[in-house]
């Protein structure tokens, strides 16, 4: 109740309203072409504990690190695992790297993710998050992967996830990606319904002080006084299906937790990693890159990636 009750109170301040998903066709912007993926994506029916139903996929390079870094993909509403998988470039770069790739995938109708449940916004909780959680554990014990090198990312409700994710098991990844999600507990339902689309959140009209935004991140694994991962942000300037104001609340949101200042990021880099790019840098937990006239969603860009997660 105490959850209920504190992420009930600071929603209602920042004005939610939840609804069941509208129906949109959620696009990735163009790319450029991927090479074929050497191995395939297969799928992993039994990898433990799972009662929120979804399902996990897995790319196992055909020429595997000793100890392999595992990185997971979550997919966009509409998506699917192997969506990601085709239209992302981690199965290549794993190719050429060594590391895992796990791409969930959304068990509900319309395949976004449940990001609006105390079950998944609760660490252990036994949503979305605690089954990808468990992927993550078979994964590793499975493949003797390297514990210390395990990352998440993803596009839209997969970047909503990827949020979740580092605020429900920060002890289990090293560094996050998010590309044009929002803040963790944005979409939380009042009325505790399970993978509920959020109008004043998607809309931007969702508004915190980064205290606020952070105590949601902390409610969600209570006592947890461990490392959290570093984080990047990616929103574009002109995006219309989660407004770009949820970049500002998400950097708030991290700079709560990090306690860091977020009128006063400590590099501005105009034109960075390109034209009409800004990346904004705090401290050495926190990016923020904004892109300029860029819509839903900022465009995969896997080499910088790799480069973040230390890969």
């Amino acid at each position: 109740m105490k959850f209920l009750t504190q992420i009930s109170a600071a929603l209602a301040l920042l004005g939610s309203s939840a609804m069941a998903h509208p129906v949109f066709d959620e696009l990735m912007e163009p790319t450029a072409p991927l090479k074929r993926a050497q191995a395939a994506l297969s799928r992993v029916n039994d990898f433990g504990a799972n009662s929120s139903g979804a399902k996990m996929y897995i790319y196992v390079p055909s020429k595997l690190a000793a100890k392999p870094p595992v990185i997971v993909a979550i997919h966009y509403c509409t998506g699917t695992a192997q969506a990601y998988y085709s239209g992302s470039p981690y199965a290549q770069l794993a190719d050429q790297k060594g590391f895992i790739v796990i791409y969930p995938e959304s068990p509900y109708s319309g395949t976004c993710w449940d990001v609006s449940s105390k079950a998944s916004l609760t660490h252990l909780g036994g949503g979305n998050s605690n089954s990808i959680a468990n992927m993550v554990n078979y994964t590793l014990n499975k493949y003797n992967g390297d514990a210390s090198k395990v990352f998440v990312t993803g596009s839209s409700s997969g970047g909503m996830m990827t949020n979740v994710m580092a605020a429900t098991y920060p002890e289990m990844f090293s560094a996050a990606i998010v590309y044009s999600g929002t803040a963790a507990g944005c979409f939380y339902s009042q009325s505790g319904g399970t993978n509920q689309w959020n109008n004043s959140c998607a809309n931007g009209q969702a508004r915190g002080t980064p205290q606020v935004w952070a105590k949601m991140v902390f409610d969600m694994y209570p006592n947890y006084d461990g490392p959290r991962p570093k984080m990047q942000i990616y929103h574009g300037s002109a995006d219309s299906t989660l407004n770009q104001n949820n970049y500002n609340e998400t950097i708030k949101q991290w700079c709560g937790v990090f306690g860091y200042d977020y009128t006063k990021p400590d590099t501005t880099q105009a034109n960075t990693p390109q034209s009409r790019y800004t990346t904004y840098t705090w401290g050495d937990h926190l990016v923020g890159v904004y892109a300029q006239g860029v819509g839903h969603t900022v465009p995969i860009r896997g080499s910088d990636d790799m480069k973040y997660f230390g890969l």
